[in-house]
């Protein structure tokens, strides 16, 4: 009915790590029926630190079988029973990649007695494999090797039983996919219980309370329980689920405000796994300044952070050009126009050149919106409000909400959100404003 698995491997992922012992016991939920452990040849090198966690050296496994020579073996023991370990997530990875890539199509109910324990006997400091065998009085003989630390995790097993009245804390387990089954093993079951149904932000933090993630998401509970349900072997996959202890959340209103939110606390936080979103955005921006005989020129440059743009652009060319169009709109000399331009003898005083500079600019900045979007929403209780986003001559400065469903007429009102402008939300929102105009309050 039961087998009780512990495994010694390599290294911390299942993809690239081998696994140099395993142990399973075969328990029938009263007594252990029948026990099979070997070393494997993990046709790898065992890194130091392993060998001294676990005593288990490249010499004692040059005999050894390798896994493809015991396969079917472990296969045929695990096939119909309910897959037990200590974090059996790491377990279950390494074998379940194993089995697969020799040709085993393997899967099977896990039980975690990390979990497990933690509904039977809730409380303790700690519920690492060893701490929690000291808690309840068990000895473990021949700690980190796989035969050791599996009947360790048989007698907590055990314990575990006959301290779960009717056992349904174990049923609970067994009925299904529930989340406790794949949740990462410090993280708890709660957490993922209390999210509710409605877009926001997720925030994945580890021990010391570090964010290493932000995401956001249409529906909370779905999206969160997503990133454990596919229980890849990817190394990556693996270290970010280690590295998870506590997950927090921020409600929004609607999906594009859980994006706004996303995009800020990202930039805000930087976290460790947000690759995709920390590469930075080359932008560049169309400046004016004046040289040295006053003249007033213009320069396309990358963005500066402290300095505002009259526009901002992908790529430099954009910029060139439109500088072209407002010189053959406003009559500006050309020689005068970039900074780049070259001029012994200028035709007109710079005053005269200045003034169709200005109103150039003017123009250009005339053309760029201010407006505050909104939208239709609910709170996380249910209750109807609405988001709103503020564009200022052209560029993104903040966010607000407030209850019930309201038309913005004047953004004094609100108290806003202050931010500063951010191309990935711009475009969004001006992406939103071409689809949804009437939810576009002009000159607000």
């Amino acid at each position: 009915m039961y087998a009780i698995v512990d495994i010694e491997t390599t290294g911390g992922n299942a993809s690239s790590g081998g696994i140099t012992e395993v142990a399973i016991v075969l328990h029938n939920g009263l007594e252990v029926e029948g026990k099979f452990e070997t070393l494997i040849n993990p046709e790898q090198h065992i890194p130091a630190y392993i060998t001294a966690l676990t005593g288990i050296s490249n010499y004692m496994l040059a005999d050894a079988p390798t896994f493809p020579e015991v396969a079917d073996r472990i296969f045929r023991l695990l096939q119909g029973r309910v897959f037990v370990a200590h974090n059996v997530n790491f377990d279950f990875s390494f074998l379940h990649h194993h089995l697969q890539m020799n040709g085993y199509q393997w899967q099977a109910k896990k039980l975690c007695t990390v979990r497990y324990a933690r509904k039977v006997v809730p409380g303790l400091p700690s519920y690492s494999l060893g701490n929690l065998c000291r808690s309840v009085g068990i000895d473990i003989s021949n700690r980190h090797r796989a035969g050791g630390d599996a009947m360790a995790t048989v007698e907590l097993f055990e314990h575990l039983l006959a301290n779960d009245p009717e056992q349904k804390h174990l049923q609970h387990f067994l009925k299904g996919k529930t989340p406790d089954t794949y949740l990462p093993m410090h993280v708890p079951a709660e957490q993922l219980h209390q999210l509710p149904f409605c877009p926001g932000v997720y925030y994945f933090k580890d021990q010391q309370g570090k964010v290493v993630y932000v995401g956001k998401a249409k529906n909370l509970k779905y999206r969160v329980r997503s990133h454990f349900a596919n229980n890849s072997g990817s190394k990556r996959k693996q270290d970010f689920i280690r590295l998870i202890h506590n997950i927090e959340y921020k409600a929004c209103l609607t999906e594009m405000h859980a994006l706004v939110l996303e995009e800020l606390e990202i930039k805000r936080i930087w976290p460790l796994y947000n690759r995709s979103q920390k590469r930075p955005v080359q932008l560049y921006g169309l400046y004016a300044l004046h040289d040295q005989r006053g003249f007033m020129r213009l320069a396309v440059e990358k963005r500066k952070k402290n300095l505002p743009a009259i526009a901002s652009f992908h790529r430099s060319e954009e910029g060139y050009m439109l500088g072209r169009k407002l010189m053959q709109q406003f009559d500006i000399n050309e020689q005068l126009l970039f900074v780049t331009g070259q001029v012994q003898e200028p035709a007109e005083h710079y005053e005269q050149h200045n003034g169709k500079m200005e109103a150039a600019i003017d123009f250009l900045q005339e053309q760029l919106p201010t407006c505050v979007m909104y939208e239709w929403g609910e709170t996380e209780k249910g209750e109807p409000a609405t988001v709103l986003y503020s564009i200022e001559k052209g560029l993104f400065t903040g966010w607000a909400t407030i209850p019930q469903h309201v038309v913005p007429i004047d953004r004094t009102a609100f108290n806003w959100h202050v931010c500063s402008d951010n191309e990935y939300i711009r475009a969004m929102l001006f992406r939103f404003a071409d689809a949804q105009p009437q939810q576009c309050v002009l000159n607000c």
